[in-house]
């Protein structure tokens, strides 16, 4: 198999993560999506990362689909609960956190395409007033329990942590972890594991 990502992107590091912590080996390809050459859209015709390729050549997107088909690859640690309800608590946890980051990735490009002049301020309040809500129900819902999910590591935290590290990325501003300290414990928790110190993002 062969995971095509880039290193700085939060959806790709949550599939790398899954993969170091289900112990299932995959090659990985770097790809700059914006970039002029860049052939993303012969695997993915949405011109997204993670894309994954399997070794009869069909392609699998998007990154929470990688990871549900990640997790039933091996018996190592199961991510995903196999009860429905659970399952679902699960899953919901990552929609939250993907949504933190599609949120990020909005006002990133907002940032970076327009000049400062055309950028609506309206726009970037709105998406920056998605990241403060949903830090807000991350913290509520995880309280004063060591996890996410049950009483050990799921997707969801896999997920929320994946989005946590990306606001430290890319929006170092954001002073989430003296408003959340319950985020910030579970953080530190999890980069103590060596799938997530692995996949850090480059130093810019």
């Amino acid at each position: 198999m062969k995971l095509i990502g880039s290193l700085t992107s939060p959806y790709v590091r949550k599939v790398r993560i899954v993969f170091l912590e289900k112990k299932v080996d995959v090659d990985l390809e770097l790809e700059n999506v914006w970039a002029a050459d860049t052939t993303i859209a012969l695997n993915n015709p949405l011109g997204k990362v993670p894309c994954l390729l399997l070794d009869d050549g069909e392609a699998i997107y998007d990154s929470r689909v990688i990871t549900e088909y990640v997790d039933t690859l091996s018996p190592v640690g199961r991510l995903i609960p196999a009860g429905s309800r659970e399952r679902a608590s699960v899953k919901t946890w990552e929609a939250l956190a993907d949504g933190v980051e599609d949120a990020g990735i909005l006002a990133r490009l907002e940032h970076t395409f327009h000049p400062s002049k055309q950028q609506s301020a309206a726009w970037l309040e709105r998406q920056m007033g998605k990241i403060d809500a949903a830090l807000v129900q991350m913290s509520r819902k995880l309280g004063e329990n060591a996890w996410c999910h049950s009483n050990q590591m799921t997707l969801a935290d896999i997920a929320v942590g994946s989005a946590l590290g990306y606001l430290l990325f890319r929006f170092p501003g954001i002073a989430w972890q003296t408003k959340h300290p319950n985020l910030d414990t579970l953080y530190q928790k999890l980069m103590q594991r060596p799938s997530f110190a692995e996949t850090t993002p480059p130093v810019a």
